[in-house]
């Protein structure tokens, strides 16, 4: 397998050459991306030489070891999802559904707008009034924005509690570190770029309020147990320990996005608990930002609720990318039904337009990751824990969750 996981890295860089958006991180030996670019494959070459990988993969024997078995079934399914995307950057047309599933190794559900009316009923009587109610949510939530000249101490304040509650229940990696940068004129709230070393550089879009619970939210899926977490803990498992090259690169429309994602928002469950969040932002944060701590479990009860719309972000996108929603239909779609205010919904059809099927990942792949973990857990905290960060450092994919 370390032959063909080296021609795989060797492809994905060649594929990010022509997809600025490919190679989320590389670590690897810097002599294989000077000869990938000095090689200047065409779209055409990549894809015959993803057919002619997946056929040496298909002719391994299934290893005995069962971290190693993982290993040949990652291997596999991330060269398919390889070959999926450059088939879309040559022109084939797939469905939203046939995308995710062929790049992501999962299908979100289908949902209809009762289902959202009846999620949107129980906030309506959380916050009662006569303006619509997105209208309602965001004035709401705008007495709960973190003023621009704390962010940063707010941020930091929020990455230490994150830290420590992530060190007391897992082995970080040594000298393990990353960076926050303050940005603009992005189509995401928040990016990880892992930079190898264990070290990550962590960008926070400020384009628009940041309300309270992002704090904890960043913190935790940028940074730990997220995102940084699980960067690092592959390259010291899999790349350092165990050599395998493969996991030195992160192709991001892949199978791995769904782990990354779904992991990192779970992650900021396992680390606080609802209530134990609310009493620790209560104590914590919201004196930081200069927030009245009083009215904490309030807020929590009606971000609560309208996280529970997530899934309408899904459907906007199927719709909007199916065909079958212009643009300002789905932004329509997304104040209606998942509550976001107008400037936030545009935001979102943007980061549509360039990461398209990719947002199945956040609901879909905490959904997933949370039902595996708990499966295993049987209402444990420690064994999530250890459960959690077992995942975090293996090569499993969506549908062996």
């Amino acid at each position: 397998m370390n032959a063909a996981a080296e021609q795989y890295v060797r492809l994905v860089l060649a594929m990010g050459e022509h997809d600025a958006d490919y190679v989320d991180a590389y670590y690897g030996p810097a002599a294989w991306r000077d000869e990938v670019r000095a090689a200047r494959w065409s779209l055409e070459q990549i894809h015959d030489a993803a057919l002619a990988l997946r056929d040496q993969l298909a002719g391994i024997d299934r290893p005995e070891e069962a971290i190693e078995s993982l290993r040949l079934d990652y291997l596999r399914r991330q060269n398919e999802a390889l070959i999926a995307r450059a088939e879309i950057l040559r022109g084939r047309k797939l469905s939203f559904d046939e995308e995710s599933k062929a790049l992501y190794d999962a299908v979100a559900p289908t949902h209809g707008e009762d289902y959202f009316q009846a999620l949107n009923a129980s906030i309506d009587a959380e916050l009662a009034g006569h303006q619509p109610l997105a209208e309602r949510v965001e004035a709401f939530r705008r007495e709960f924005v973190i003023p621009r000249g704390k962010l940063d101490a707010v941020f930091s304040a929020a990455i230490d509690v994150c830290r420590a509650r992530t060190a007391g229940h897992m082995t970080l990696p040594p000298r393990e570190s990353f960076t926050v940068e303050y940005v603009n004129g992005k189509s995401w709230s928040g990016y990880n770029w892992y930079q190898g070393g264990f070290r990550s550089l962590i960008q926070v879009n400020t384009d628009l309020p940041i309300f309270i619970d992002r704090a904890i939210d960043l913190a935790c899926h940028e940074g730990y147990p997220g995102h940084h977490v699980y960067n690092a803990l592959l390259e010291q498992t899999l790349v350092r320990d165990r050599g395998w090259v493969e996991f030195s690169v992160y192709a991001l429309f892949s199978a791995q996005s769904l782990i990354a994602e779904g992991s990192a928002n779970y992650g900021i469950e396992v680390a606080f608990p609802a209530q134990e969040r609310v009493a620790m932002e209560k104590e914590s944060l919201f004196p930081v930002a200069g927030l009245d701590g009083s009215r904490a479990e309030h807020y929590y009860r009606v971000h609560d609720l309208v996280s529970r719309t997530g899934y309408a972000g899904n459907e906007a996108a199927r719709r909007y990318l199916d065909g079958h929603f212009t643009a300002d239909e789905a932004a329509e779609w997304l104040t209606t039904y998942a509550l976001m205010e107008p400037a936030r919904a545009r935001q979102r059809i943007k980061f549509f337009d360039q990461y398209r099927s990719y947002v199945i990942n956040y609901n879909l792949g905490k959904d997933l990751v949370r039902n595996y973990v708990e499966s295993r857990a049987d209402g444990d905290s420690d064994r999530r824990w250890q459960v959690f960060a077992e995942l975090l450092s293996s090569p499993r994919l969506p549908s062996g969750l």
